[in-house]
């Protein structure tokens, strides 16, 4: 209860300090989202008014202590822009994203665990340079670059097998499943390919480093056969480090589909994020970015306690 207590703490702390880094950083970005609503050329009245009706012309500490009431309610406020609740949009959004993370680090944990398991187990030399080849060639390809090829090898149209949809999402949403699923899979290989390459180091790692400490000579001491010790002994062992980095992993994964979501054209957080920051939209934005260091610092968090509860000799 104590190792709870002060890990809540800390998280209270760090989304205070978040939230007022995330308020002055966009407040010294150039731009002026009510020059942008009233037009490059309406007169200085026009955008002094918009900006008083925004409440832009308060001073920072209360505009601060506004957003931050509006938060503690659960009201992350209003888009300028659309006038959309800044929660509804975000809601949109992650119904996209979030399928989108989860299916990409399935097809990474499919691809960087096995593969793993097998670099630990190879015992010529040539083969586990080729796993070493994969997973750095795996790692370095630009996420850009692979979603390219993906698209020039099965999107419709332009593919040399075209079955796939290259970009967009259907109006309407994930009520028609098979449509919505299909114009994911796409862009979920492509995080999924070069998380896994990645994936597939850490596995190696976490195995090897058990591996070091005898105990899979002693599991094979035992009548167990290599891959017997390596894959009933070995990974259990390895559990709690391989939980620390698929967490991380998925709230890392977050930023890393921005460009996923913009090669493909799906309408979801990041590239939700990105129009909002290019429209100067501050309130969409620094409430967006405060639910996204909130969703990071969650998962640290449950990464810290699961890691805790399934190695107990963690101290404090």
């Amino acid at each position: 209860m104590n190792y709870l207590a002060r890990r809540l703490l800390l998280f209270v702390v760090a989304l205070f300090a978040i939230s007022v880094v995330i308020f002055l950083a966009l407040r010294v970005l150039p731009g002026d989202i009510a020059t942008i609503m009233a037009g490059l050329n309406s007169p200085p009245e026009r955008v002094e008014a918009l900006r008083a009706q925004m409440g832009l012309d308060r001073p920072l500490i209360v505009q601060y202590g506004a957003w931050i009431a509006g938060l503690v309610r659960g009201d992350f406020g209003t888009a300028m822009l659309t006038g959309q609740p800044v929660a509804v949009l975000v809601g949109t959004r992650a119904a996209i994203t979030f399928p989108l993370i989860i299916l990409g680090l399935i097809i990474a944990l499919a691809i960087g665990i096995p593969t793993g398991c097998a670099a630990v187990l190879a015992r010529s030399p040539r083969a586990r340079a080729v796993y070493q080849g994969v997973a750095i060639v795996g790692g370095a390809v630009p996420a850009l670059w692979g979603g390219l090829i993906l698209i020039l090898l099965f999107a419709r149209g332009s593919g040399l097998i075209p079955i796939l949809p290259a970009s967009g999402f259907p109006q309407a949403g994930w009520a028609d499943p098979g449509r919505a699923l299909a114009s994911l899979v796409l862009p979920a290989l492509t995080v999924g390919v070069i998380v896994g390459a990645s994936m597939m180091r850490y596995t190696r790692s976490a195995l090897q480093s058990v591996a070091s400490t005898g105990t899979i000579e002693m599991a094979m001491a035992c009548g167990m056969t290599r891959q017997q010790a390596l894959t009933r002994v070995g990974l259990r062992l390895a559990i709690p480090q391989l939980v620390s980095v698929i967490g991380l992993t998925f709230a890392e994964m977050i930023t890393g589909v921005m460009v996923i979501e913009n090669l493909f054209a799906l309408p979801g957080i990041g590239s939700g994020l990105v129009d909002d920051l290019g429209h100067r939209d501050l309130i969409a934005v620094q409430s967006e970015l405060f639910m996204l260091a909130a969703f990071f610092l969650v998962i640290g968090l449950l990464v810290d306690i699961a890691h805790r509860a399934l190695d107990p000799r963690l101290g404090d």
